[in-house]
């Protein structure tokens, strides 16, 4: 019968517990020296050695000749002490035996004296679950207990414990386990069972089981459940709904810009993949205690990151979590606390609100004619030059984007635009090409954390490639919002997309809803030998900013162009 590797590992001796020596020594050293307390109380965090060191101590003090505080296992006590059918040796789960009638019979038994070893030894587990009727038949007995009765009480929850309980036991406090000593005693198990597994798995284990060793061997045990060769850490992920860190970096990066319909974009993406919304929180909270402890170790601050709102954003998470934890809706919740914290805090922070912004704005007010070949001979000569300067195309490209400053006009024809490439791309939509455009989508990945071309190129992962023909493309969005935001900056998405993937190719953008309508009506076209046919696209009409100014058009109205100056 297969054992779970926490059962199978679980250890024996004093010498293999794990991250607890000085509780260990002290033990040993009282079965050295024949002293013994009659009642004990050992309460720390789940998994990390209570109930082991409880049945250890156990059958050491029944040992009839100890050696160095630790059980023979040859004399006869040690062998009936290990066995599995110890009578002496009581463990009792106070969780499902809580009630006064459990504890009298306890005190009914506790008289008659062991009938195999020296010492009766009763292991509560979970004594805090007790009633208050029995604790209060406990007291009596662990005040004046029989000389050949030791009693072990175990919890994860001391406060819940009468003060008159604790006040009558010699108490030890187990701590979390260190995760290198988790991540040595996982090395061990996985050599001894020849697990290949990536050590960054390893290094993940140790962090999420919070110090406990059982649930560190847990998580290896399902690990190995699931995967037939080595243990990646893409496995690990999939398997335990847990994020990547580059999501959570440019998660986070859009965060501390204020892109705040990117991050819901984030939060229900991950909802939908199955990821727990609590441990995506935990996750990012680890992730930006990391980043703190980094700057201020090395003194390197990370230019995406101001360190006064990850120490704000960090103190929020933390004092919120119980609260998010408890929540109904605790997506809901966290996207309500994320939008309070980019309106409270980041756009506050106007020094470096300010300076990221600075980019992103370029980036949305880049506004040009797609068909200009001047210009777009004069960005490939920049993108030639500055690739032989700098070897870095992905920094040309950036640059290129960035660099180029435009006044934001509207463009007042944009309806009409949208539905001409809706119109050319069902017209010449083939499965070969969108399958093409699918695979050039993925280069858009690489930038996904440009500091100047980034939400842009978000924006565009965010969506999904619904038709593709000769010269247009067809994405869509889940919301309204998302396409009302995206069209504002349809034709700096569209030069970002076709740089990096090297295309000349219009994008139209519609929601989910829209693209089902548009595939209803293609194959009502098809039915009624009326198809698409391709139809030429007008220019972009901007909305003249200065007819738009109240004051100076009255003006002009009033005293004509000749006598008005303007600055």
């Amino acid at each position: 019968m297969y054992h779970a590797l926490y059962r199978k590992y679980r250890p024996m001796d004093f010498d293999s517990v794990v991250g607890q020596d000085a509780i260990i020594k002290t033990l040993k050293n009282s079965i050295k020296n024949n002293v013994f307390s009659h009642a004990y109380m050992f309460f720390g965090p789940r998994g990390t050695g209570k109930t082991t060191v409880s049945k250890i101590f156990a059958r050491n003090i029944n040992c009839l000749s100890p050696i160095d505080g630790m059980a023979c296992k040859k004399c006869d006590s040690c062998e009936i002490s290990f066995s599995d059918n110890c009578v002496d040796i009581i463990e009792i789960d106070a969780a499902s035996n809580n009630g006064v009638d459990e504890i009298r019979e306890l005190k009914n038994n506790i008289n008659l004296v062991p009938s195999q070893l020296k010492y009766k030894v009763y292991i509560i587990d979970e004594v805090h679950m007790l009633s208050i009727g029995a604790f209060n038949a406990l007291l009596k007995t662990l005040e004046e207990p029989p000389s050949h009765v030791i009693f072990i009480l175990a919890t994860t929850d001391p406060q819940k414990v009468p003060e008159t309980i604790v006040s009558r036991c010699q108490c030890f406090s187990f701590k979390r386990i260190s995760e290198d000593d988790i991540k040595s005693k996982i090395s061990d198990v996985c050599i001894k069972e020849n697990i290949d597994i990536e050590s960054l798995v390893v290094d993940k284990i140790a962090m999420l089981c919070d110090g406990g060793l059982r649930d560190a061997l847990g998580y290896l045990d399902k690990m190995v459940s699931y995967s037939d060769s080595t243990i990646t850490i893409g496995d690990f992920n999939d398997v335990n709904g847990i994020v990547d860190d580059s999501d959570l970096n440019n998660f986070l990066k859009n965060m501390l810009i204020g892109n705040f319909s990117i991050v819901l974009s984030d939060i229900s993406r991950f909802n939908s993949c199955g990821k727990n919304i609590i441990q995506v929180i935990v996750q990012l909270i680890n992730y930006i205690r990391d980043l703190i402890v980094d700057y201020y170790l090395s003194g390197i601050n990370n230019e995406c990151f101001s360190m006064s709102l990850l120490q704000e954003l960090v103190n929020l998470l933390n004092e919120k979590l119980v609260d998010i934890k408890k929540s109904g809706n605790p997506k809901i919740y966290f996207e309500m606390l994320i939008l309070k914290f980019i309106n409270d805090f980041v756009k506050n922070d106007s020094k470096f609100f300010q300076q990221v912004n600075t980019n992103i704005d370029k980036d949305n007010n880049f506004i040009t004619d797609l068909n200009n070949n001047d210009l777009t001979t004069e960005l490939n000569s920049d993108s030639n030059d500055n690739e032989n300067e700098d070897g870095n195309s992905e920094n040309v490209i950036a640059k290129n984007v960035s660099n180029k400053d435009f006044s934001p006009s509207k463009i007042i024809n944009l309806n009409e635009i949208i539905s001409c490439r809706i119109n050319n791309t069902m017209a010449t939509a083939d499965k070969s090409l969108l399958k093409n455009e699918i695979e050039k989508f993925s280069l858009l990945k690489d930038y996904s954390f440009d500091q100047n071309i980034g939400s842009l190129v978000n924006s565009l992962l965010d969506s999904k490639i619904r038709a593709c023909g000769k010269n247009n493309m067809i994405i869509s969005y889940s919301s309204d919002g998302f396409v009302s935001q995206n069209l504002e900056n349809i034709i700096s998405l569209n030069d970002v997309y076709n740089k990096i993937t090297n295309s000349n190719i219009k994008i139209a953008i519609v929601t989910d809803k829209e693209w089902e309508n548009i595939k209803i009506d293609y194959i009502s076209r098809i039915k009624s030998n009326n198809p698409y046919h391709e139809v030429e696209e007008p220019d972009f009409l901007f909305e003249d900013s200065l007819k738009n100014d109240i004051i100076s058009s009255s003006a002009i109205d009033l005293f004509g162009n000749d006598i008005v100056e303007f600055e």
